[in-house]
């Protein structure tokens, strides 16, 4: 006997939003059938994928029972990526005062504690010490003042960033790709002590959305002794992505609102 599949939690008349942003959009061609459901993601994340005639949209299920308006504005955020078209300001404005709205962070919040993975590896890596990195860091740059959050090395080099503060589980991740001898230390210092901004200077709300990057941020972020040569060796690091700009999976195009 065959075990039972989990049935695709189906978003109510997400096929014709969709069908109906494509249209308001003035995507060219015959519109794909739109296969729209709700997804457990982690973060406030959606993707869409496009294969023949079809397309296969999953939207977290952090936006259950969201006003109509944000699922178009999710809709045309998403398409237009696709279909590489203009999103009219006023669902840009829609979607970002969502995202934006103390109850819905609370909600992403509570989701990332529930569903987000929390590092297991240790600060310990073959190469790099991250306790020890982060102890020395924050005697020179915070006074010895900023609360250590957990500490880890993916178990996986990742594609598309360096590092990551998980602001909702307390942690800091680092890419392992960075745990190896070619990769000079003030570069994995530099990484570190980007995230360690982070936990400092967290997301704030700004007229574009939220923002990660203030500019007390990106001039505290200069401080570091090594800033101009870690920049530099990272941007040439062929392997990996850059941490700060957006990264779409191949084969698919996200909109991440967290």
């Amino acid at each position: 006997m065959k075990p039972r599949t989990a049935r695709p939690d189906i978003v109510a008349g997400g096929a014709q939003i969709f069908h109906r942003i494509y249209t308001r959009l003035g995507c060219q061609g015959r519109p794909p059938r739109f296969a729209v459901e709700f997804y457990p993601y982690a973060n406030l994340m959606h993707t869409i994928r496009v294969r023949e005639e079809a397309a296969y949209v999953r939207l977290c299920d952090a936006l259950r029972g969201a006003p109509l308006e944000v699922f178009e504005a999710t809709a045309a955020i998403l398409l237009s990526r696709v279909y590489r078209r203009r999103v009219p300001q006023e669902l840009l404005a829609t979607y970002r005062s969502y995202t934006v709205a103390p109850r819905t962070r609370r909600r992403v919040a509570r989701l990332r504690r529930v569903r987000g993975r929390i590092v297991k590896t240790g600060p310990q890596g073959k190469i790099y010490d991250l306790a020890e990195m982060f102890l020395r860091l924050n005697r020179q740059y915070f006074g010895g003042r900023l609360p250590e959050p957990r500490l880890g090395w993916s178990t996986r080099t990742w594609r598309a960033q360096f590092g990551c503060f998980d602001p909702a589980l307390n942690q800091i991740v680092m890419n392992r790709w960075l745990d190896r001898p070619v990769v000079p230390c003030y570069a994995v210092e530099y990484v570190l002590f980007h995230e360690m901004l982070h936990v400092k200077h967290p997301l704030r709300v700004a007229r574009c959305g939220m923002e990660a990057h203030s500019l007390a941020f990106r001039q505290e972020e200069k401080r570091y002794a090594h800033y101009e040569r870690a920049r530099k060796f990272l941007d040439r690091s062929g392997p990996v992505l850059r941490r700060y700009g957006l990264a779409s999976l191949p084969g698919w195009n996200r909109l991440d609102g967290c």
